[in-house]
């Protein structure tokens, strides 16, 4: 039951194939019997071959070579080439042929390697004469997985990469039998998902999963669950489903609290939102035409557990239907988005996105920057916040757009990705205030000063006079590069922060308190030993501004009355009250530590550092943006000096010279700058030659002098 090999095999232009009989005897385990010895016309595949392939498509570069069938004493031409491109030749010409071009250049899939085809199996377009025989035969591969044929190695990896994000590892014109399931179910915060094997692998046109993102998910969770306290019940929409994750979450944790609405333009993403939730035994609202057609999955005692599932292009159904709450995670970039979010948002309401375009923001990409988000921006040692405050930026554009105002609540950094949640505020007032927190900032590329630019339009001579650095006087040239428009105001809101963190513990979300707490340490600019979670709501939540906030006097009905102009206005009235109150606002950006360490000196620990500034009479705390970062309103000058007079040397010899172990002020005198040194010692020169010490003495026995001062 072999194959016989025919005339055309000369001009190599076949397919190998595998009777019917081979396959099934393969399927049945038949693998006692002896294969019968093959003739010399009989061609020899190896039985682990399953199915139809291309000639092309070989385990071994053995196979390939008994395609040639080599011999010494015969010349014989290559399997895959026709006789135009490479005449017959012997034996040893022929093997370095298959295996330089051929073998090498090859796409490895699942042990088979697809190696390259010169015969005329792909099409070839005419030339401008018209003439389809003088025109160049195109390299190409053949597909292992559905008998495409592609010309570039790149895009053939590609082509393998999207069927396997689809599940498709098998021939197509091929039954297998038996097949598996190409889903895996993973749980995150008491929600089942189905997922592809590679749902870690991002692409346009698949469903993607990361387990990474946990975080941002919870994060988004505690933003949702704080307006959920505020308001019930509040239209949530996650725009960019992919599996469905967040929306599940969202419905399973707070119940009738939300009305979930889970978006995605892909067919495939769709299915299988659709899929996770009869997993997670939810209702599933396909759309309002088929809202008669409801599924229902579970024995019906959650008859609140509703989402609906649309599959919209995310910018047609966010001008379709008002929301409450809006999640934006596209794959890169959210700018695209943003007018349609903040169209039909409704006032007091939320939106939170997540981009992922981190070569851009991170200063990576300039130029991909500029074309997205209008900003400049270059690599600094703060870049991570110079990225959330690019994003802000632009969402305060387009809410202005639509006469929107926004109150920042939270800017993180992650792992992939930078998150804002913003609270949206209606008017026109609160737009123009918000746009005139999008300034310029102006940053020294010597020493990394920086200062946002005074507000107004007018033109100074000098605009390095803002920097409280001197490089443009000392260094020669320009010194400072002018970055953004960026955001100028607070990145954070410690009432909004505390309530999260309240969600975060009431729900188990072990993950985000961490974090939670570094971000009230930050935004309230405090150590963490000075930070206390049993401090009195009401007092945190008066913090807030811009939002609906519960007094102890008064009811939650009291307070918010909806569709009315005046719980606007005593809303506003309560704003301006509170930002009186607590206008003392972080301070803009940080400083690394290892970035201004002096050299030879041994800088103390970062805690120990932060009491010092703190000493000092500055603001100063931790920052999740930066592990060795110093939020502070300390200029650099005197961040540098306090670091100097706290640093040790790390010359051992210098130890024998007094300047490591002299406590108090002994070692602050001998650290301090170079200017106020020189003083010092004039005045002890002074004072030695009262006592009737001279100063050549003085200078013999200085060393000595210091170890027994």
């Amino acid at each position: 039951d072999g194959l016989v090999v025919s005339e055309k095999m000369k001009s190599s232009n076949i397919d190998v194939k595998i009777p019917k009989s081979e396959l099934e005897a393969e399927e049945k385990g038949a693998e006692e019997e002896r294969p019968r010895e093959p003739d010399s016309n009989i061609l020899d595949v190896s039985s682990d071959y399953p199915r139809d392939k291309h000639i092309s498509i070989q385990r071994h570069l053995a196979d390939l070579e008994k395609l040639a069938d080599l011999r010494e004493d015969e010349r014989k031409p290559c399997p895959l080439c026709p006789e135009e491109k490479f005449k017959a030749c012997y034996s040893h010409k022929l093997h370095r042929h298959l295996q330089n071009l051929h073998w090498k250049v090859s796409v490895e899939f699942e042990g088979y390697r697809m190696c390259i085809c010169h015969l005329s199996c792909r099409p070839v377009k005419p030339n401008l004469v018209g003439d389809q025989t003088l025109s160049k035969m195109g390299a190409h591969y053949h597909c292992i997985i559905c008998s495409a044929t592609i010309v570039r190695r790149t895009d053939m990896i590609g082509h393998i990469n999207r069927h396997v994000n689809k599940g498709e590892t098998e021939s197509r014109f091929i039954t297998v039998r038996a097949p598996k399931s190409p889903y895996e179910v993973m749980k995150e915060s008491a929600t089942d998902v189905q997922v592809l094997p590679n749902h870690s692998t991002p692409q346009k046109t698949d469903s993607y999963f990361n387990p990474k993102m946990k975080l941002n998910r919870q994060l988004i969770f505690c933003a949702l669950a704080v307006l959920a306290g505020e308001r019930k019940p509040i239209e949530c929409l996650d725009a960019f489903g992919a599996t469905g994750i967040m929306g599940l979450q969202w419905a399973k944790h707070l119940r009738s609290s939300v009305k979930v609405t889970i978006n995605d333009c892909n067919e495939n993403s769709v299915t299988m939102i659709k899929e996770n939730c009869h997993l997670n035994k939810m209702k599933v609202k396909l759309n309002i035409r088929e809202e008669d057609n409801d599924e229902t999955v579970g024995n019906g005692e959650e008859n609140g557990d509703t989402i609906e599932v649309t599959k919209m292009d995310a910018n047609v159904v966010m001008h379709l239907r008002s929301f409450d709450f809006i999640h934006l995670d596209p794959f890169g970039t959210s700018v695209n988005y943003l007018d349609s979010a903040f169209r039909n948002v409704r006032n007091l309401g939320i939106v939170s996105l997540t981009s992922t375009d981190i070569s851009s923001l991170y200063a990576k990409a300039q130029h991909v920057a500029l074309r997205h988000y209008g900003c400049n921006i270059v690599r600094t040692e703060y870049y991570k916040e110079l990225a959330a405050r690019t994003v802000i930026a632009a969402v305060t554009r387009a809410a202005a757009r639509c006469n929107k105002g926004i109150e920042v609540l939270l800017a993180v950094a992650l792992e992939h990705s930078v998150l804002v949640v913003v609270r949206v505020l209606r008017g026109p007032t609160p737009a123009d205030d918000s746009a005139k927190k999008v300034r310029y900032l102006i940053h020294c590329q010597w020493c990394e000063e920086r200062v946002f630019q005074k507000e107004g339009n007018m033109v100074e001579e000098n605009p390095y006079q803002q920097l409280p650095c001197d490089c443009h006087g000392s260094m020669p040239g320009k010194t400072a590069v002018l970055l953004g428009p960026l955001w100028s105001g607070a990145l954070f809101n410690t009432g909004f922060l505390r309530r999260m963190l309240v969600e975060a513990v009431q729900y188990g979300l072990d993950e985000a308190q961490p974090l939670l707490k570094t971000l009230v340490c930050e935004a309230e600019c405090t150590t963490l030993k000075h930070f206390s979670t049993h401090s009195p709501g009401d007092e945190n939540k008066q913090e807030e501004c811009g939002v609906y906030i519960r007094t102890p006097n008064a009811s939650a009905e009291s307070c918010l009355v909806h569709g009315k102009r005046k719980s606007e206005e005593v809303l506003r009235g309560a704003v301006k009250r509170q930002r009186a109150e607590h206008s003392a606002e972080h301070p803009p950006f940080y400083y690394n530590i290892h970035r201004h360490s002096i050299k030879g000196m041994n800088m103390p620990k970062l805690n120990k550092f932060l009491s010092y500034l703190s000493e000092a009479g500055y603001r100063v705390s931790r920052t999740h943006f930066d592990p060795m970062g110093v939020r502070t309103n300390a200029p650099l000058v005197q961040f540098k000096t306090v670091l100097m007079k706290y640093s040790a040397p790390t010359y051992v010899g210098a130890q024998a010279e007094g300047s490591v172990h002299l406590p108090g002020e002994i070692q602050v005198r001998q650290e301090i700058p170079a200017a106020a040194a020189n003083k010092v010692e004039a005045a002890e020169l002074a004072e030695d030659d009262k006592s009737g010490v001279t100063a050549a003495m003085l200078t013999q026995s200085y060393p000595t002098h210091c170890a027994a001062d």
